[in-house]
């Protein structure tokens, strides 16, 4: 996979070192380097840039302005001689935050976790497309439906798919946190460490437990607020 990527920077030293770091970085391909926020603005709107390397502190738009208008679909790392922005970069969902004078490897760890949060995106849109995947258990691949999961259990190294038209749960060496990524969001909740569950598979809410049959999964204190926000809103009053 190939990420688009712009630069914007008002200093000439500092985009030319940028510049030099995306030529070394295979998976970065450089559609264009703008001086500001203005002039890199109608180009970006009008085409498909994934990330942006973007400083701050710019005449006429600032970068954490800029990024407040871009589309949703085009990240952002800020590169900034100033450390007093890290918040306001935290409130623009920016992925990364380097400061100046930036070292490749720092830069080439940002890039990276770039490709990461888009790998995973784009994997996500495709379940969310197709509507199943597959996972390793037993030396096999077993085809699994989103629709068909109940909830999928954690167990130290493996997880435990609990899944409908399955006798017993599908077992596979994995982590929650990769499952809980690749799962469409707004489908599937982590309601406990150990458990993300299929929300339109709730038979019932029990005292702050999720009853899936004779099974009944605790809501744990760190994700309670989510569920209920999500229960609230699917609720007739």
């Amino acid at each position: 996979m190939i990420l688009n990527c712009a630069i914007v920077d008002d200093e000439p030293l500092a985009a030319d070192l940028l510049t030099s770091y995306v030529a070394n970085t295979p998976f970065l391909n450089l559609i264009g380097t703008y001086n500001s926020a203005v002039s890199a603005m109608k180009y970006i709107r009008e085409n498909q840039i994934d990330l942006i390397f973007l400083d701050i502190q710019m005449p006429e738009l600032s970068g954490i302005e800029f990024a407040k208008i871009l589309p949703k679909e085009t990240r952002i790392i800020f590169t900034t001689a100033f450390n007093q922005y890290a918040i306001e970069s935290y409130k623009v969902e920016a992925l990364d935050y380097l400061l100046k004078p930036i070292s490749y490897d720092d830069f080439l760890a940002a890039a990276n976790k770039a490709m990461d949060w888009f790998s995973i995106i784009r994997k996500q849109n495709v379940y969310t497309k197709d509507r199943f995947m597959f996972v390793k258990s037993d030396y096999k691949l077993v085809q699994i439906k989103l629709d068909n999961i109940l909830y999928i259990e954690g167990m130290k190294d493996y997880v435990k798919f609990h899944v409908e038209d399955f006798h017993k749960p599908i077992m596979s060496l994995m982590n929650m946190k990769k499952i809980e990524d690749f799962l469409p969001a707004n489908e599937f909740k982590r309601v406990h460490r150990s458990y993300i569950v299929n929300m339109k598979k709730v038979k019932m809410v029990d005292r702050c437990r999720l009853v899936f049959g004779d099974s009944y999964l605790p809501i744990s204190e760190s994700y309670k607020d989510d569920i209920q926000k999500y229960i609230d809103l699917h609720t007739l009053m």
